[in-house]
């Protein structure tokens, strides 16, 4: 019996480090995606961090520089206007848009995501150059309302606020419809249907059902809008005023006519730190609407 038993504790043994050994594997399969990471995203940072702390020796003098402009703050205040505007209209626009195509069949419901996708396949460059023409003062919009509807705005579209958010919307809605459709789909139907039978109105289900378990989709929608507009630089470069500057556009100054690396690096840092900031902010919300 001893004998059994000895090698029933050997087997046994045995059988559950095979069972762990493919948690220890998946540890080395891994390891070219940490290694990618560290050389093109945390090594990067660390010598611009440290850039930001260099000009003839060690000194914080580019971030006090920074923190004592009124330009700086200025900057920072149309970023974060810009940034909250574009997120909010992409999140108002994509919404109802990844609702009705969830509600689609399948084969119209892929020609609709195809759409969505097709400001993918184009440089934000060049849909840039594309809305200047689209909103210039003899461009097609203007133009149609001056023949169709006898129209003549007195607002210019480009080279404004206005420009800027509709280049800004029209290339962040993709990020918002895909995780909000995602969560429209994968949202049991026999939630609504059961909400149905107990008497509520659509208007109900859809504020009381649908939209509350989309919120998750909704905050990561919104953290991804946030990330990427926070540092956009093209667009309120060609369409936008001398009013829509962000940080991102100081930072190339000081980069290309300035040829000051130190503040560029130091603007890049506080760039960051603001972006962690409101991702911190968005998940807290994410993480109270879970609980």
């Amino acid at each position: 019996m001893s004998a059994v038993s000895a090698a029933s504790v050997a087997d046994a043994t045995h059988g559950r480090a095979r069972r762990a050994a493919p948690d220890y594997q998946k540890a080395w399969f891994s390891a070219p995606a940490v290694v990618l990471i560290a050389a093109v995203f945390v090594i990067p940072l660390v010598i611009v961090a440290l850039q930001s702390l260099y000009r003839e020796g060690f000194t914080i003098a580019g971030y006090e520089q920074i923190l004592g402009s009124t330009l700086f703050w200025r900057i920072l205040r149309t970023t974060l206007e810009i940034t909250l505007e574009a997120s909010l209209l992409s999140l108002l626009l994509g919404y109802p848009l990844a609702y009705y195509i969830a509600q689609l069949d399948r084969t119209p419901r892929a020609i609709a995501m195809i759409l969505v996708l097709l400001p993918f396949w184009t440089s934000i460059l060049v849909k840039s150059f594309a809305f200047i023409v689209i909103l210039g003062e003899q461009g097609i919009i203007k133009t149609m309302l001056r023949q169709f509807l006898s129209l003549e705005l007195g607002t210019s579209l480009v080279f404004n606020r206005i420009g800027v958010m509709v280049g800004m919307v029209h290339f962040l809605i993709p990020f918002c419809v895909f995780p909000i459709l995602n969560n429209l789909l994968a949202q049991p139907p026999e939630l609504r249907r059961a909400a149905l039978i107990m008497g509520a109105s659509r208007r109900q289900v859809f504020f009381r059902v649908t939209f509350l378990l989309s919120l998750p989709a909704i905050v990561a929608s919104a953290i991804m809008t946030v990330v990427l507009s926070i540092g956009v630089f093209v667009t309120p470069a060609l369409l936008g005023g001398r009013r829509d500057m962000m940080v991102a556009n100081l930072i190339d100054y000081y980069t290309r006519e300035a040829l000051d690396w130190t503040m560029a690096a130091a603007l890049a840092v506080m760039l960051l730190l603001i972006s962690g900031a409101l991702i911190w902010v968005l998940s807290r919300v994410d993480s109270i609407d879970r609980h």
